[in-house]
């Protein structure tokens, strides 16, 4: 592995995981390349490590490192080139009534509540336990890193909530969850068109959007917003994706 010659980075050491049943991919194994120790992933480390295709789940900053398979694509986008698409200026233009604020990474029980309505939605066969308050401060409340909450709002109700990483290009959409019973909503739409709003006045040149999978049903929004970067044998290059409808 090449890293970028940061001390910062110097410092750190790799390791592969054990197998285990991937999340995306039914009947597949996956492993993870993990990068530690984990007091070392600052936001200056991390900065180099998401342009090397990592991520980061609560103090863990990893990349997939599968034996016989590559499926997995680490993606972003480039905030300047980005067009919108049609229903997505329309997704954009109904949420607009939502107020915003940022806040530190603290764990709150409104938002706590919201994320398990979120799981139980999206993930209904997952085990329960899983949804814990002690899962959620592990995952989403715990970094090394430069993270906030986005929290988004209809008036005094709790719609959305998005946790975001600031590393030296861009911006890292780290997990959002959302109130799922508004059948009409576009919420995850209005999600990355914000993040994207919020680089451009931040002046960041890329939102990274995690990993896609061609296969995977549960990427398959991501390749809605065109154009898009993917990092393929280890560089940035424009991805062809075709989405699936405008």
């Amino acid at each position: 592995m090449t890293l970028p010659g940061e001390s910062s980075l110097q410092r750190i050491q790799f390791y592969a995981s054990s197998s285990y049943a991937c999340g995306y991919l039914p009947g597949k194994l996956a492993q993870s390349l993990i990068a530690t120790p984990h007091h070392l992933i600052d936001s200056a480390a991390y900065s180099g490590l998401i342009q090397l295709g990592f991520r980061r789940s609560g103090k863990f900053a990893y990349r997939p490192h599968c034996e016989h398979c590559n499926a997995c694509i680490a993606v972003r986008l480039p905030v300047a080139e980005f067009k919108p698409s049609r229903s997505q200026r329309r997704a954009w233009k109904q949420h607009q009534s939502l107020s915003t604020r940022i806040l530190p990474l603290e764990f709150r029980e409104e938002h706590h509540a919201l994320y398990q309505q979120y799981q139980l939605a999206r993930h209904s066969d997952a085990d329960p336990a899983q949804n814990s308050a002690a899962q959620y401060r592990e995952f989403l409340v715990q970094s090394n890193v430069h993270s906030v909450m986005v929290e988004f709002r209809d008036q005094d109700k709790l719609c959305m909530v998005s946790v975001v990483d600031v590393v030296g290009d861009g911006l890292s959409a780290v997990y959002t969850f959302y109130d799922c019973s508004d059948v009409r909503s576009s919420y995850g739409t209005f999600n990355v068109l914000w993040l994207n709003a919020w680089c451009q006045a931040l002046q960041l040149p890329y939102l990274y959007l995690g990993y896609w999978i061609a296969e995977s049903r549960k990427m398959a929004y991501k390749q809605q917003f065109q154009p898009q970067q993917g990092l393929i044998d280890g560089e940035w290059a424009p991805l062809r994706i075709a989405p699936s409808g405008k």
